[in-house]
């Protein structure tokens, strides 16, 4: 997939400027409909899941006490999984989007809320509710799309240190808060700079993540394990923690890959975005860049709603559990305009999210020209191409997109 404007068919090309804007009305009435109807039943909903969850924590702590029994090791691990998810996903997440401002309860509300996460609230805030929804799939700008370490779209050079994005992007997901906290503070920017010259924000930013990171770490891996010391459970505690820890972080990861990475997602050129873009411009762009995933209930719970990230995209700011409510009519919206709604379940969406993840690691075309056939010459070409210098790499670049396009105009013929 390349950026939307250097596509061959545009899957915008149909709509007018008036189409654009209407459709800006149409999702401006919707999100007002919703505005309006809220109340008690969604301040009921959040409060009681917040109460959920947090006697789940407390109760699977305390079975872990008792970690050194295998069964009651199992039982407390997986308790305080799904207790650690929920916090993050359909709490944390969603209250720190403001989308519960509007109860005016200090115990729930954007800027009191910090979460069970290696990044700071505020951190976390400015990266995501500020430049990633302002600026989504906008290649340069969104550092969300890829996390800010992968490649993401054709058009981005191939270089031979992408080779090793599959395993990156593995090690990410296994300890996936380090890399948002890494990414909230724009780390890799921020080392290259002389350490003298570094920003005084920055350098506040740095000790407030160490800090928190030092909090949580402190009572996962210290205080939790050394009450179960008395009982001969504290590397079992340890290790529960661990566990949980690292479910979190991979399922948090591959909620997030579904919602902006599957094939089929749009990403957009900076210079494609008006610096006056209008409402409709920006829904639209939301529309094309998000992906949804299909599934019960439940599945929408523990990803705190962001399997509808699609409807998340268009309404950050609503509450998360109205967002089934309004999928069909934003559904109906996309086809009313011939527009893609992309949607699949979930083991679906993480298999195209992960090709299109290995299918970028390689040069363009590389994938599609090799089989069984020739897997031989054509990892002697990638070797070449990745030992042999740019000169080299570029005449083969071009070699294998010409035999790709040769191909697949013979498939489509």
């Amino acid at each position: 997939m390349t950026v939307i404007t250097k596509q061959p068919v545009s899957p915008i090309a149909h709509l007018t400027p008036e189409d654009v804007e209407q459709i800006g009305i149409e999702l401006d009435a919707i999100r007002q409909d919703v505005l309006d109807d809220r109340g008690e039943r969604d301040a009921r909903y959040i409060r009681r899941l917040v109460t959920v969850q947090r006697r789940l924590e407390l109760g699977s702590r305390a079975v872990l006490l008792g970690s050194a029994l295998p069964p009651l090791w199992v039982l407390g691990t997986v308790g305080l999984s799904v207790a650690k998810i929920l916090e993050n996903m359909e709490i944390g997440h969603n209250v720190m989007h403001g989308q519960w401002d509007w109860m005016r309860d200090p115990k729930i509300h954007s800027t009191t809320w910090e979460w069970d996460n290696a990044s700071t609230a505020d951190g976390w805030k400015h990266a995501h509710n500020e430049v990633h929804h302002t600026y989504t799939n906008i290649v340069g700008k969104d550092n969300d799309l890829g996390y800010g370490i992968m490649r993401v779209d054709e058009d981005q050079r191939w270089h031979p240190m992408y080779l090793a994005q599959p395993l990156w992007n593995f090690i990410n997901a296994c300890f996936f808060e380090y890399g948002i906290a890494a990414y909230d503070l724009e780390l890799g920017r921020n080392l290259r700079v002389p350490k003298e010259k570094r920003s005084e924000k920055f350098r506040s930013d740095l000790r407030k993540t160490l800090g928190k990171i030092r909090k949580q770490a402190t009572k996962d891996y210290v205080v939790n394990p050394a009450l179960a010391l008395p009982f001969g459970g504290f590397l079992p505690t340890l290790a529960a923690n661990f566990t949980a820890n690292l479910v979190r972080n991979v399922w948090s990861h591959s909620v997030i890959m579904c919602g902006h990475f599957p094939e089929g997602v749009e990403t957009f050129e900076r210079k494609s975005i008006p610096d006056d873009e209008t409402r409709g411009q920006w829904y639209l762009r939301q529309m094309l860049g998000s992906a949804n995933i299909s599934g019960s209930k439940a599945m929408h719970l523990m990803t705190g709603n962001l399997s509808h990230q699609i409807e998340h995209h268009l309404f950050p700011d609503l509450p998360s559990n109205r967002y089934a409510e309004v999928a069909p009519r934003v559904q109906a919206l996309f086809e009313k305009y011939e527009l893609n709604y992309h949607s699949a379940p979930l083991p679906q969406q993480v298999y195209s999210a992960w090709h299109r993840v290995v299918r970028l690691s390689l040069p363009n075309g590389w994938l599609a020209t090799t089989d069984r056939t020739n897997v031989v010459e054509q990892t002697k070409l990638l070797w070449a191409m990745s030992t042999k210098g740019a000169r080299v790499r570029r005449a083969a670049q071009a070699r294998l997109e010409q035999v790709a396009r040769r191909k697949a105009a013979a498939s489509a013929g």
